[in-house]
């Protein structure tokens, strides 16, 4: 044996273990996750190691309980005056005003991530980039209090001039305005983006890491939350980041459809509980504390009841995810998912293929045009099982959606920043408004049906026809799907 063999099979049996050693070391690791792991280091011997330090380690306890030991604020007072607003209008209590499978769902939320009800609220869906920022900018405006900002990718394109001009006008007139951003979704800010902004009074911060995203050891784990709160009573939040690409501006992707809510009412409160709670974890000397002008109450706005429910990797409880397997399950006649992404975990697709086995009609589209291609095959092997089972899957042909929309028998719908993909269940920090409407869950049912029109069925002709390299590049992406 030559020395350069010696020294080839010395490396490689140091990295397989110190792959077993690093990766089996972080207790609570999911088990697929640990074997996709294992594979990477494995076969980029070096590199995978400098990967994994980068996107594969789970947040340290004390981080975590940087995130956890924030006070819930607004949390007890909001309990409390939703107590008051039954009273005063004598609305009924969940267990009488729902049936049986949405009061279960409410019951879910509530115990397993402090989700408070809220009822009576005023929601819009928007669909289109135009429209989301031109109601937005336009409330912006009228901002008296505070205007409290967080978004996962912020460019420095004309939107993004656009959202920060109508935000310093308001700093300008003395409206406090807090803007919070993801360090790696928003890296090309630029550092003195915010500066103007921050000279006249409003505070801008990242989220949960060094604003120098390349020496960060916890860039897996980002803040895909997208919030604003305008005066405690007006809220947004959905899928449309601030871009010029939201409006559908870059010729690559096309047509961006997507799905936001614009909320009026108590619903409004609960966001603004989340931003706060995660405004406190990373501005720790600006920390804000409970005022009433955070949060008035507000009478009944509309016909609509809602949870809005939050989870991350500080939470092992996976609140979203959980919601939306107790959905499927509570489905008798349809479901219907959108989602740029689909790498569902073993659990849920269970669930899918359960409910298509006992004659739930599921259909879900996806987009025609990746923004990841990597994910994209591992999306496409998940879809192409679940067509194999009877699902019906479009292929959105009109650009590229983004929209992240569950609903069943039309009458429950989420709205959310949550992807139907593992990340988005167990690394993102995710928020996501459950909704109790069936006028709200029609006309999200009518909004699929028109983006039907714009897509074509992934058939099982169509997947047979694939070749083997296609069939293998999709095999191959799903390996990685449980750190993807």
């Amino acid at each position: 044996m030559t020395i350069l063999t010696s020294i080839f099979w010395g490396v490689i049996f140091l990295n397989s273990a110190l792959a077993i050693w690093t990766v089996f070391r972080e207790k609570e690791r999911d088990i697929a996750a640990i074997w996709a792991w294992l594979l990477v280091i494995t076969m980029l011997p070096g590199i995978g190691i400098i990967v994994y330090l980068f996107l594969g380690r789970k947040i340290s306890k004390e981080s975590i309980f940087d995130l956890q030991s924030q006070e819930q604020i607004g949390m007890p007072q909001l309990v409390e005056a939703q107590k008051k607003l039954i009273e005063s209008e004598n609305l009924n209590v969940p267990e009488a005003h729902y049936d049986g499978k949405t009061y279960e769902l409410v019951r879910l939320f509530l115990e397993s991530n402090q989700a408070v009800l809220t009822k009576g609220n005023k929601v819009s869906l928007i669909s289109d980039g135009e429209d989301k920022f031109d109601q937005l900018i336009e409330d912006i405006k009228q901002a008296k209090h505070h205007v409290h900002v967080t978004y996962y990718i912020f460019r420095r394109d004309n939107i993004g001039r656009r959202l920060l001009h109508a935000l310093e006008e308001r700093a300008q007139e003395g409206v406090e305005i807090k803007v919070l951003y993801d360090p790696v979704g928003a890296r090309v800010l630029g550092k003195h983006f915010f500066d103007r902004l921050q000279s006249l009074g409003g505070e801008a911060e990242p989220f949960f890491g060094s604003k120098f995203f390349l020496i960060n050891l916890r860039l897996n784990y980002r803040n895909h939350r997208k919030i604003v709160v305008i005066d405690g009573q007006v809220g947004y939040t959905g899928g449309f980041n601030v871009g010029d690409d939201y409006l559908g501006l870059y010729e690559k992707m096309g047509y961006w459809r997507d799905t936001h809510l614009r909320i009026e009412g108590n619903g409004v409160l609960t966001l603004q509980t989340r931003f706060l709670m995660d405004w406190n974890a990373s501005a720790k000397e600006r920390a804000v504390k409970y005022t009433e002008a955070y949060f008035p109450l507000s009478s009944l706005k509309g016909n609509t009841d809602m949870q809005i429910v939050s989870s991350g990797p500080d939470d092992e409880i996976h609140a979203i995810k959980k919601g939306f397997t107790k959905m499927i399950s509570m489905a008798r006649e349809s479901v219907y998912i959108q989602t740029p992404y689909f790498i569902p975990d073993e659990a849920l697709m269970e669930t899918i293929k359960i409910a298509l086995f006992s004659g739930i009609n599921v259909k879900i589209m996806i987009p025609n045009k990746p923004d990841h291609p990597f994910i994209y095959r591992a999306t496409l092997s998940y879809a192409e099982e679940l067509v194999e089972s009877g699902a019906e899957v479009y292929i959105y042909d009109n650009g590229f959606l983004h929209s992240k929309t569950i609903v069943i028998d039309g009458e429950i719908l989420s709205v959310g920043t949550a992807n139907f993909d593992i990340r988005s269940f167990r690394l993102n920090f995710e928020v996501n408004a459950f909704i109790y409407d069936q006028e709200q869950a029609q006309q999200q049912v009518d909004l699929f049906n028109a983006d039907i029109k714009k897509s074509y069925l992934l058939t099982s002709e169509m997947i047979s026809n694939f070749g083997k390299w296609e069939i293998f590049k999709q095999q191959f992406s799903r390996l990685f799907s449980p750190i993807l």
